[in-house]
């Protein structure tokens, strides 16, 4: 009888939860235990599968104590969940950038390639640098990061800039609260990201490459790290990169735990050895970037993309999605949530699908109040906007913003004005220092809001927030000032009872 394939997420969620522990229990009941990604699927961590004729049998939330029932196929009904690639849950979703993860082994090349890997940095070394950045231009990829900015003419920019040296930068510093999918792809399938980062080199003509990542992602660092080692053993890095005379060296560089790393020219900042500070722009980091010389700055989500782009062409890429946002997006489920986890599906799905039918409502089974959508920095949408596509300029003509795809829950017993404040102290914290809107604004604004929660002179204090937030985003240096008074001015403007007392309730609501 053969030994019995058991696949265990090593995803950091389901390490929290106790897979590590699964893992050993499996290999001390016989089985051949492979470490994978995580499916998405938050709730039911740890996810065990195990290989059958069938296709791969899951098991939801088990225990060490599971081991020898699964194995056996014993387990009882409240664990098995059927054929996993058949869950209703992940054949109603489109994946491209997250085709792997979950599925394949993230330390093997050979695994990678098997599910389709390499194949896009290979149709890309037999084009010009100019035709691979045309792809890009064609499919209509923009930065997943924030802005949305499209990734062609970034890259366009930076393989025409003149100079003998050039760089290619991953941003993984992913401090937004409620966004966890740039970890998730490279914890399952760092290959991706190595691939797309290749891509990258090769059309913008650098030889460099640097991963900023977050410290706070110590299992993202050693998958990503163990990846590049086989890369390189590979000849997918390094030295005349599989025969194309492309030479591509990449680094892992871990940050120290500033969310203002996440602004492109802090972390070039602090990728040069200095305190992570904003820069002034212009020049833009594509004419002059890391060490003064033109880099193509993208985060993990859009250079996860990159692959499927160059593989399949930018016109297929294209025909995903809606109006100017194409292709697919990695939408992020966090907060008072039944069902969290990583939906990806083409731009244009519904706030509201992606809450109710994805997410299953709240945990707490209270109704949804409030969804904050793109970080800390993104506004609040209230249940009667639930219907809004999700999609950069529908979004945007809201007062809201996609930004890094994170979408936190709120029921009906938060209170939205220590929602506001939250969002003003965060910035406080945070803030580089470097331009005073932004650093003396935001003291100045929970203060303000302070006295508005307190009841002191309410009208006053809701006028000299609106004017502090409206010079905040003018003259804020970058997007943490800039952007600070979005949430903020979208709690007042949408839940405006909040903020006159009529639901101030001591405790409520305020983020752990």
């Amino acid at each position: 009888m053969s030994t019995p394939r058991v696949f265990v997420p090593a995803d950091a969620a389901a390490v929290s939860v106790g897979a590590d522990e699964v893992a050993i229990a499996f290999e001390a009941v016989g089985a051949h235990v492979v470490r994978t990604g995580s499916r998405g699927m938050l709730w039911l961590e740890p996810l065990v599968e195990v290989e059958t004729d069938a296709g791969r049998i899951g098991y939801a939330n088990v225990t060490a104590d599971d081991a020898a029932a699964v194995l056996a196929g014993e387990a009882s009904d409240s664990h098995g969940i059927g054929v996993v690639d058949q869950h209703p849950w992940l054949t109603s979703q489109q994946r491209v950038s997250f085709a792997r993860v979950g599925v394949v082994d993230p330390a093997s090349v050979a695994d990678y390639e098997a599910y389709g890997g390499w194949k896009g940095l290979r149709r890309a070394l037999s084009l010009s640098p100019a035709e691979v950045v045309q792809e890009v231009t064609d499919s209509g990829l923009r930065g997943r990061g924030g802005a949305g900015f499209p990734a062609g003419i970034k890259w366009k920019t930076v393989l025409e800039a003149p100079s003998d040296l050039k760089f290619v930068a991953c941003n993984f510093d992913e401090g937004d609260s409620g966004t966890f999918a740039d970890r998730m792809v490279v914890e399952g399938d760092p290959f991706t990201l190595i691939e797309g980062m290749t891509i990258a080199a090769y059309a913008v003509g650098a030889s460099e490459g640097y991963v900023y990542i977050r410290s706070e992602y110590p299992h993202a660092v050693a998958a990503l790290r163990r990846a590049i080692e086989a890369a390189y053993t590979h000849g997918y890095l390094g030295r005349d990169v599989l025969g194309s005379g492309l030479d591509f060296d990449l680094h892992v560089r871990v940050g120290a735990g500033a969310y203002i790393c996440g602004e492109e020219s802090s972390m070039l900042e602090s990728l040069e050895g200095r305190r992570g500070e904003v820069r002034a722009k212009p020049p833009i980091p594509a004419i002059k970037g890391l060490w003064g010389r033109p880099t193509a700055v993208n985060n993990v989500l859009t250079l996860c993309a990159v692959p499927m782009v160059l593989a399949e062409g930018g016109a297929a890429y294209a025909e995903l999605g809606t109006g100017r946002s194409r292709g697919t997006q990695i939408f992020q489920l966090a907060g008072n949530i039944k069902q969290g986890g990583i939906v990806e599906l083409p731009f244009g799905v519904t706030l509201r699908e992606l809450i109710e039918e994805y997410g299953g409502g709240t945990l707490s089974g209270r109704p949804a109040r409030a969804a904050q959508v793109g970080g800390p920095l993104g506004a609040y949408v209230p249940a009667s906007g639930f219907d809004v596509p999700m999609a950069y300029e529908e979004l945007a003509e809201t007062g809201a913003m996609l930004g890094h795809g994170g979408i936190v829950v709120f029921d009906d017993t938060v209170d939205m004005a220590r929602m506001a404040r939250f969002a003003m102290e965060f910035c406080s914290i945070e803030s580089c220092g470097k331009c005073t809107p932004c650093r003396i604004g935001s003291t100045r604004g929970v203060e303000t809001l302070d006295r508005i929660i307190a009841g002191q002179d309410v009208d006053a204090n809701l006028v000299l927030i609106d004017d502090l937030c409206d010079t905040m985003t003018k003259g804020s240096l970058c997007a943490m000032g800039g952007l600070t008074p979005m949430p903020v001015q979208s709690a007042i403007r949408h839940f405006p009872e909040d903020f006159r007392g009529s639901a101030i309730r001591e405790g409520e609501g305020a983020p752990a």
